[in-house]
């Protein structure tokens, strides 16, 4: 057991948490879901086998992402949820506790910062660091973040937009917004509300955005069927909707997002605006994997904007890159605790 590396990364988002355990990868991809019974409180499912539950639970038993925004919002079952994932990933049997990473967004407060490492703590881990996600994010794609140059990240999760410019080692200027997938997936459910007079769930609203979401309007449009209640009849229905429908209803949560890059450019230091300028911006998170995202970008900054390779697991691997040379990412890893 002693070659095992007993450390583990842990991206711990609003909507998957994903484990990374350095020389293996990513180990673990599941849901931040958790369901618990009511009656006695119980934990019953994690993850996959809860997502599986949401919207289909009968009355004493609930279905709740412990993280809101990227920040704990239960913190019961939030080490809860965590000891599942490093048990997980670390094997039943092992005798190790693993030194920990997790990823928190940028506008983090230190209380909630604490928050994070205790629950890492409780939930088994020896040593627990928090690092801001636009920092792992950049690791995770590559970037080389310690260099006297200017790079931007924009890191869209389910819950939060992380935007940041990041030079030698640290976060120049940075600004975190509470608007990314799930408010689009709202945005979606919304407008087929109002549109068709269908109720539909999250789920299915999430689904509609990855067939045929898109950050503008394409030439040749894709659609799909819907299905789910009629708002007057109380009858199951269908109805088909089309991208360019979806652009039109999820505008104003891009816009917010185009609005939280704007706002770190403005901030930033010419020097730096100019390799950005140069190099563009560097788009992570899953939520960046909507259809022609970085080109909405580049329309409304006039910067252009490059989607990161494995854009869904930079964080996860940032987390695992930054424990393996732990002494080189040390400073900006134990900076500002």
């Amino acid at each position: 057991m002693s070659f095992f590396s007993r450390k583990l990364g842990i991206d711990l988002g609003t909507a998957n948490t994903l484990v990374f355990v350095p020389g293996k990868g990513i180990v673990l991809n599941e849901p931040s879901v958790v369901a618990v019974s009511e009656q006695d409180n119980k934990i019953l499912a994690i993850g996959f086998e809860a997502k599986d539950m949401i919207g289909k639970t009968p009355e004493n038993i609930i279905t709740y992402c412990p993280m809101k925004d990227g920040v704990i919002a239960d913190y019961r079952v939030t080490e809860a949820m965590l000891r599942y994932f490093i048990n997980k990933a670390m094997g039943k049997w092992s005798l190790w506790k693993p030194d920990v990473m997790v990823s928190v967004p940028a506008g983090v407060t230190s209380t909630e910062r604490r928050a994070v490492v205790e629950a890492a703590i409780r939930a088994g881990a020896k040593n627990a660091y928090v690092v801001k996600e636009p920092i792992l994010a950049a690791i995770g794609a590559g970037i080389p973040i310690y260099e006297s140059r200017g790079h931007m990240v924009v890191d869209i999760g389910g819950g939060t937009t992380d935007v940041a410019v990041i030079s030698l080692g640290g976060i120049v200027a940075s600004t975190s917004v509470k608007c990314a997938g799930n408010k689009i997936d709202a945005a979606i459910a919304d407008y087929i509300k109002k549109t068709f007079n269908l109720a539909i769930g999250d789920r299915t609203a999430e689904e509609v955005k990855i067939k045929i979401g898109a950050a503008v309007p394409l030439g040749e449009e894709l659609s799909v069927t819907i299905r789910g209640r009629d708002f007057i009849q109380g009858l199951p229905r269908s109805a088909k909707v089309s991208t360019n429908e979806i652009v039109k209803a999820t505008d104003s949560e891009l816009r917010q997002i185009i609005k939280a890059i704007k706002d770190v450019l403005q901030e930033t230091p010419p020097e730096l605006a100019s390799d950005i300028m140069e190099h563009g911006i560097i788009m992570t998170g899953g939520s960046s994997l909507l259809r022609n995202l970085p080109d909405l970008v580049y329309r409304r900054t006039g910067v252009k904007a490059m989607l990161a390779d494995d854009a869904l697991f930079c964080v996860a691997k940032g987390t695992g890159l930054a424990l393996e040379h732990l002494d080189v990412y040390k400073k900006t890893v134990l900076s500002k605790k």
